[in-house]
């Protein structure tokens, strides 16, 4: 079974998708538990109910955006994909610091591939579990933002806050 939460955030509704154990294993910012649910790896995806409480995933949101930053880091996620450098750098990117972006290109540097640009860039589309893995905390090359599933509107706001 996987559950489903969402909470009212200052970027808009955040919802996350949670196993019995309370690992996330999709999240993102929607009202939509069947937009998120084609994200979660077919192993892991299961019929989805409602959460009836937002348990330790929905407690690190919500200290997150009163302004704790790192409440985020201890929460557990569950992804999986084909590539062994894809899980590897989705682990690398939850060591970007809040506050400290850094570009594809230094992204690909910090999973040890610093040829590998355009892999890190897939890496953070095929995030599933948004603002839990931060992908929005990498910028284009140029430093500029560049492409974020739920919109830069969304990533502009995450980054300000944690700039904040």
């Amino acid at each position: 079974m996987i559950r489903s939460t969402t909470l009212d955030t200052p970027a808009g509704p955040f919802t996350y998708l949670t196993s019995d154990a309370g690992a996330v294993r999709a999240a993102g910012f929607t009202t939509s538990a069947d937009a998120l649910l084609p994200l979660v790896h077919p192993s892991l995806r299961d019929e989805v109910r409602p959460a009836t409480a937002p348990g330790p995933a929905g407690e690190a949101v919500r200290a997150y955006l009163t302004g704790d930053l790192t409440a985020l880091d201890s929460v557990v996620v569950e992804q999986h994909t084909t590539g062994p450098f894809t899980e590897y750098a989705w682990r690398v990117m939850r060591d970007i610091k809040p506050g400290a972006p850094v570009t594809y290109r230094g992204f690909a540097e910090l999973a040890g591939r610093p040829a590998a640009i355009r892999a890190a860039a897939a890496a953070c589309a095929r995030n599933a579990v948004a603002l839990f893995v931060p992908c929005h905390r990498v910028l284009g090359t140029d430093g500029t933002l560049r492409g974020y599933r739920w919109g830069l509107g969304v990533k502009t706001w995450l980054l300000d806050h944690e700039r904040a």
